[in-house]
Parts: C-alpha cells; structure tokens; sequence
C-alpha cells in the first residue's frame, strides 16, 4: 500500500466493473489535458467503449491497479499485462490535480515490481513520440527509447474472393486450435503467450482471431482483431489488428488479406495495423499494399528487460495498446 502524505492519495488496488465510470473520467481528463499542454489545444479525448474497459480489466487481472484521494475518488491508473513473459503497462494516467506530487513514479514502479514478481522477461509502455516530458519522466525511471510503432489505415473499397477462417467457428476444434496458437508463438518467439486476450476477445464478443493454415495443414500464423469501437457512443467502423503471429512474410501477407476480407464481411471498409517498425519487411509490405501512417506511438523498455524479436523472417506484432 503506497501513500503520498502531501496528497493523501492511496492505493494500488484492483478496480471492479463499477469504478469504469471513474476510470473513463480520469482518462479523458489526463490525455486532453496532455494534448493541451503539447499545444494541442482543440483536442478533447473522449471515454473509452466500456467494454473496452472490461476487456483492459479482464486482460490486466491483478495488475490492474488503481489510487484513490483522500475523498476515496478514483484519481489515477495503470493497467499492468503480462502475456507469458511478455509485460507491458497501458493505459496508465493521473488526474491533472494530483500530478507533480511523484505519484507518477509511485504507479510505474508498482508496475515494474508486480512485472518482476511474476518472472516479466519483457517489460515496456508506449508513449506518443512527440512528449519529450513523457519520454523523460519515463527514461529517469530506467526505460529506453525503442521502435515506433505505426499505426497503419487502409479504407477497404472492394470485397475479396477469400473465405477467412476464424477461431470462433472452429467449434470442437478451437480448444486444439488455442494449443497450436500458443505452440506456435512459443516457437517463435519464447516467453510470449496471447491465449488469454484470445479468450477474453471471444468470450467479450468484441473481435475474433484469424487463422492461416500452410498446405498440410498445420497453424502457420493467426491475428487477434476487434471490432467493437474504441470510444462511446461511436459506431463500428473499423477492424483492429491487436496481436499478429506469423512464421514468414507470405503468412503475414494472408493474415492481412483475411483481415480485409472479415473487415469486408461486416461491412467495415477499414483495417487498421499497430505495425511495429523494429520489423521492416512487413512494415514496408504494407505501405507497398496501399496502408497509409495515421498514428505513431513510441515503444520504451525497461534496461535489462527488453523487447526481444523472432529469427528466420517471423512476424510477431504485439499491440501494447488498448
């Protein structure tokens, strides 16, 4: 139980469904108020879909940490995920008034020592490239400034021959097929483990997984995806890619295809792709397919605790992002 004395700010504990109200709040009044103080002013953030938030509760566990005031107000956050070995902490934020007051610094390493505990192999944030003060504060806490991660659009106009596959529709498959999911990223990259968010996607209804079989049959890649909208009140207008495993670029090029085509199947003419640049011949593949830059975030790890990559031309893309 950490306490600022000059604020009488406590906590961490784990939020429950009823604080995603609070959660919302404070979010929206963080990230607005960071925008404004990096000039952009006409900017206002708005809530999270709450089944965002279930979905961010749900994958986090018990790293989902919460702080309240003196009032017993919820006033900040950090949503705190390991996937296997894999850790990462996103969303996180503190309300405008209790920030300069080192509760910052209080989240990040409760953060980093319940990621440590658990044996976190990985242990990294994302940040917008443009807040150097961000990029400060969280390099003096040991994290190192990596890759950008791109976020990628492509508005989809016609509709491919492709039939996808996906998970869900497996039936009594899809427990044999979870397996080779979690094999397959395990050979690829040791340590990493995305069977939860799989669950958690479908058992919130939010997306599916995509699946690439080779000629034998065997799992040669799979891309987790949601469609549900990110903020309240918007409608469903775009598919996410959240986690994308694949063995080679060919995989990696039908598993964008069969997004196109799920995207297409729900009438959702937009797809969009968190690409991390630390893997340059998928990233340059898409922007080859027609894929436009929208967004870039950058990608920071803990000294000693980064973020490792496949060998042999594999592709494992890791959203550390809600």
């Amino acid at each position: 139980m950490a306490w600022l004395p000059d604020r009488e700010v406590y906590g961490p504990e784990r939020p429950q469904a009823r604080d995603i109200d609070p959660l919302n709040r404070v979010f929206a009044e963080s990230f607005t108020d960071r925008y404004r103080r990096d000039g952009m002013t006409g900017v206002r953030v708005p809530h999270l879909n709450p089944v965002i938030w279930r979905y961010a509760l749900e994958d986090a566990g018990d790293g989902a940490m919460i702080w309240r005031d003196g009032d017993g107000e919820l006033c900040a956050f950090n949503m705190v995920h390991l996937s296997g070995r894999e850790g990462w902490m996103g969303p996180l934020a503190v309300r405008p008034d209790q920030q300069g007051a080192g509760l910052g610094k209080v989240m990040l390493k409760a953060g980093i020592a319940w990621l440590k505990e658990r044996g976190a192999r990985t242990i990294g944030l994302e940040t917008m490239p443009r807040t150097v003060e961000n990029i400060g504060f969280y390099s003096r806490l040991g994290f190192v400034p990596g890759p950008l991660t791109v976020s990628l659009v492509r508005d989809l106009a016609r509709r491919p021959v492709l039939q996808p596959e996906f998970l869900a529709a497996l039936g009594n498959q899809r427990q044999e097929r979870l397996r080779a999911c979690a094999a397959l990223t395990e050979r690829l990259l040791p340590g990493a483990d995305y069977t939860r968010e799989l669950l958690t996607t479908a058992e919130l209804r939010i997306g599916d997984t995509l699946v690439s079989r080779d000629p034998n049959g065997d799992l040669a890649g799979f891309a987790l995806f949601h469609t549900a909208p990110l903020a309240a009140g918007r409608p469903q207008d775009e598919l996410r890619i959240l986690k994308l495993v694949a063995r080679d670029i060919d995989t990696f090029e039908r598993l964008i295809a069969a997004a196109e085509a799920a995207a297409l199947a729900l009438d959702i003419r937009r797809l969009t792709v968190r690409a991390e640049t630390a893997y340059p011949a998928a990233y340059l593949r898409l922007i080859q397919l027609g894929f436009r830059a929208h967004w870039t975030d950058l990608r920071m790890t803990l000294s000693g605790y980064e973020d490792p990559a496949p060998q042999g031309g594999a592709v494992v893309w890791s959203n550390w992002e809600i």
